[in-house]
């Protein structure tokens, strides 16, 4: 028994603790973070070249010539007032827009409704091309709609600061536009101020003493063409009356092509203030066919002046009529402007010039006649084939204005 007893052997166990293996490991990790990095200095004019560790690239050794070396200078850092040249330096941001939005629902009304352009004062511009022309002219925009964050990359960065900045679905755009392939962009400005805005300089500087007045042109396309040739033929204003369709309509933007940011354009005028628009001395010369209408009944002939038209003889006709019933009732003869009827092409512009253009359903007003009459102007008259109508209004206004600025420049250079 004594024998079984002994050659058992209990496990014997240690008088301390022992620790974990894992354990070790934290604590030998704990210590060398709370250790600081030990800062190793050489002796002048010597240097240690470190070997990278692994998966490290090589540090520069230190230039020879100890801390009294001449240190490598580094090129200067950009300003902090220095523009962004990127669009992800800029840190815009845009919303996208969803089913529902206020804000699309005011893009329409711009569209359609002249008095909420009014009242509001804001306008919808559109294509890449037209709101580039606003920007670099100085008009301030509101809120611009993108179907592409790539046609935003390509408008001025800095003038995108404070712009709200929705991404829409190309469906609406389509929507809003009368193009047959939108452009994926449009724009809500502020409706822009002729005294605020800045124009090219090559514009200012072929500006001529001409100016153009617009006499009840309600045809938009009629409009932006005239405006585009008012700026082509170097115009230094445009003066449209109430009568007139509104210039920042949306077709009228895009028949325009950039004119209404190139040239200034004064909207909504009466009769009354024209005046105070036009430089001193300026004579008033108005594009009006009727002219010859006294000639024609001379002659019996109508069609021996092949620029007379049945609309402009019933017009002046129902001038005469108008003179009858202020002659009944005891009033002046003579209140019809008698002017002089001169053709396009003889010599008659004499800075500073202007021109009246009518539209072609009722032509001119009595107003722009009386206005001729007082300034020493004229009528001016374009002749064409007998048998064919009077020119449309677009035509004919670039037709007096290339010939105003020829004249022009053969006084200028003598």
């Amino acid at each position: 028994m004594a024998s079984l007893v002994k050659g058992v052997r209990w496990p014997t166990r240690p008088l301390l603790p022992v620790a974990q293996t894992w354990d070790l490991d934290v604590r030998r990790w704990v210590r060398a973070l709370r250790r600081s990095p030990v800062k190793v200095v050489f002796p002048p004019g010597q240097a240690a070249e470190m070997k990278p560790g692994p998966g490290k690239r090589p540090r520069r050794a230190a230039a020879e010539g100890g801390p009294h070396a001449p240190r490598v200078q580094r090129p200067p850092l950009a300003p902090a007032s220095q523009k962004p040249s990127t669009w992800e330096e800029s840190g815009l941001r845009y919303d996208k827009a969803l089913p529902g939005d206020r804000r699309l629902s005011t893009v329409m009304t711009i569209v359609k409704s002249r008095p909420f352009r009014e009242k509001q004062g804001k306008i919808l511009l559109e294509g890449r091309r037209l709101i580039a022309d606003a920007l670099k002219a100085g008009a301030v925009p509101k809120v611009f709609f993108f179907s592409r964050v790539d046609y935003l990359k390509e408008l001025p960065i800095d003038k995108l600061k404070g712009v709200s900045l929705i991404k829409v679905k190309f469906e609406d755009i389509k929507d809003w536009s009368d193009l047959v392939t939108p452009q994926g962009i449009m724009g809500v400005f502020a409706k822009p101020d002729h005294g605020k805005m800045t124009f090219p300089e090559t514009q200012l500087h072929h500006s001529l003493p001409l100016l153009l007045i617009c006499d009840n042109l309600r045809d938009p396309g009629n409009l932006g063409t005239v405006l585009r040739s008012a700026a082509g033929a170097g115009c230094s204003k445009v003066l449209l009356t109430k009568g007139c369709v509104d210039a920042w309509e949306p077709k009228v933007l895009r028949a325009g092509m950039g004119a209404h940011f190139q040239v200034p354009v004064i909207n909504n005028l009466d009769w009354e203030s024209i005046p105070n628009h036009l430089p001193p001395q300026t004579r008033v010369y108005v594009a009006d066919n009727c002219g010859l209408y006294a000639q024609a009944q001379i002659s019996k002939k109508a069609s021996d002046h092949g620029w007379i038209c049945d609309r402009q003889l019933s017009k002046l006709q129902k001038y005469e009529e108008e003179e009858e019933e202020v002659l009944e009732t005891g009033a002046s003869k003579g209140w019809l402007p008698e002017l002089e009827v001169q053709s396009y092409d003889s010599d008659w512009a004499e800075a500073p010039a202007a021109v009246v253009i009518g539209g072609e359903t009722h032509g001119v007003s009595l107003e722009s006649l009386q206005l001729a009459e007082s300034t020493g102007g004229k009528r001016l008259l374009i002749p064409v084939v007998p048998g064919v109508d009077s020119l449309n209004s677009a035509m004919a206004a670039s037709i007096l204005l290339f010939e105003a600025k020829r004249q022009l420049r053969l006084r200028a250079d003598p």
